[in-house]
């Protein structure tokens, strides 16, 4: 009896994995738009599931980015040193950042920069059940679409955390999840000069990057106009992470990598 109700349950497994596979196969089928968009994330439950790191592409751009969790008397500064070099770029807001400094984030929609969506409460997201993490976003982007009228559609998990039910959430809820390939280290406040070299010379700094600061961090205002006039006489052209990411048919490579998908 025993042997029975096992091999019943293990058939029972069976037809549930072979079901599975055959909905994602008509899903497809049937819409062949999303499935294009999530091709990148529909695996085995063993395969790790990535951010977009950095993009594959032959364009001289790059991408800086600010996470805004904490302070924010450096607002103004970096709005002003951006605004001076011509330079639009993508800010990662916590709910409770944009509850606190409602006025900065209008200014920063108003100029123009990207707003992207970095959790409600900054909290550790692979600790979380989906459900969670869905009211982590759902909240932060409420509050921001109420107040600015933005729908953000970039994701960037605190402390750089994930997980694959991070990553699958994200893409579920409409978001692109992104992390860096270029962390200025601002936060460890080493210095000016140690800011601008890792920036200028870190060895992942190419085509594609997607580059990490703080907007609360002690010397990245006096630091972030130096820093984009050596990008732009390296090459490179500064855009918003909304302009350098594909936002269809596309794939990751093991480091994070995001590129267009080959053709079947």
């Amino acid at each position: 009896m025993k042997l029975f109700k096992a091999i019943h349950i293990k058939q029972k497994h069976i037809l549930m994995g072979l079901a599975a596979v055959i909905c994602v196969g008509l899903c497809a089928f049937l819409f062949p738009p999303a499935a294009a968009k999530v091709s990148s994330i529909v695996s085995a439950n063993t395969e790790k599931k990535l951010p977009i790191y950095c993009v594959e592409t032959e364009k001289p751009q790059v991408s800086i980015s600010f996470d805004a969790a904490w302070g924010a008397d450096d607002t103004d500064t970096l709005l002003e040193i951006l605004a001076a070099n011509d330079v639009k770029t993508t800010f990662f807001l916590c709910g409770y950042w944009v509850e606190d400094y409602p006025e900065e984030v209008k200014k920063i929609a108003k100029a123009g920069h990207d707003l992207g969506n970095h959790s409600s409460t900054h909290p550790h997201m692979n600790q979380l059940s989906a459900e969670q993490i869905a009211k982590e976003l759902a909240d932060c982007h409420k509050a921001v679409a109420d107040l600015t009228g933005i729908e953000m559609e970039l994701f960037r998990p605190p402390f750089g955390e994930y997980n694959n039910t991070v990553i699958e959430t994200s893409f579920a809820n409409s978001y692109y999840p992104v992390q860096w390939d270029v962390d200025s280290l601002d936060w460890k406040e080493l210095g000016p000069e140690h800011e601008i070299n890792q920036v200028l010379n870190h060895k992942n700094l190419g085509n594609g990057s997607i580059i990490l600061f703080h907007n609360d961090a002690k010397y990245t205002p006096q630091v972030l106009g130096t820093i984009i006039k050596g990008l732009k006489e390296k090459g490179y052209e500064i855009v918003p992470i909304s302009e350098l990411i594909h936002k269809d048919n596309f794939e990751m490579n093991h480091e994070g990598r995001q590129k267009i998908s080959s053709p079947a």
